[in-house]
């Protein structure tokens, strides 16, 4: 069984910087393209970003292009989202997936999912 735990919740300031950390238990890690997504009260979960597991090929939302990081450590089984300048509209809850696409980017292309986590950003 596939288990992703994420890591990282926290209530920041605008222009502060948070990394989040997802887990994985389960599973070939080294094979799963992980993406990070984000859901606002009453929106759709919404692309952040992705790495592959080829070449660690990355993937970002305009939104969060120039200011948010992913990595992946295979030998840990994590992968990070490194978040800077952040603003009051990155506020959500934060979720890690995996997908077997090597390009996955939407909702319906990742397979297993993390339980979220709380990111909150005050101006």
């Amino acid at each position: 069984q596939v288990q992703l735990v994420e890591s990282g919740r926290g209530l920041v300031q605008a222009g502060e910087s948070l990394r989040l950390s997802c887990a994985v238990s389960g599973g070939t890690f080294d094979r799963y393209t992980m993406g990070w997504f984000r859901q606002a009260p009453g929106k759709e979960h919404e692309f952040v970003a992705s790495i592959s597991w080829i070449v660690s090929r990355t993937t970002y939302a305009d939104s969060v292009k120039d200011r948010f990081t992913i990595s992946r450590d295979d030998a840990k089984n994590t992968v990070y989202l490194q978040m800077n300048s952040l603003k009051p509209e990155d506020t959500a809850v934060y979720y890690c997936a995996a997908s077997y696409k090597v390009d996955a980017t939407r909702v319906a292309e990742f397979a297993y999912w993390g339980q979220g986590t709380q990111v909150t950003v005050s101006s």
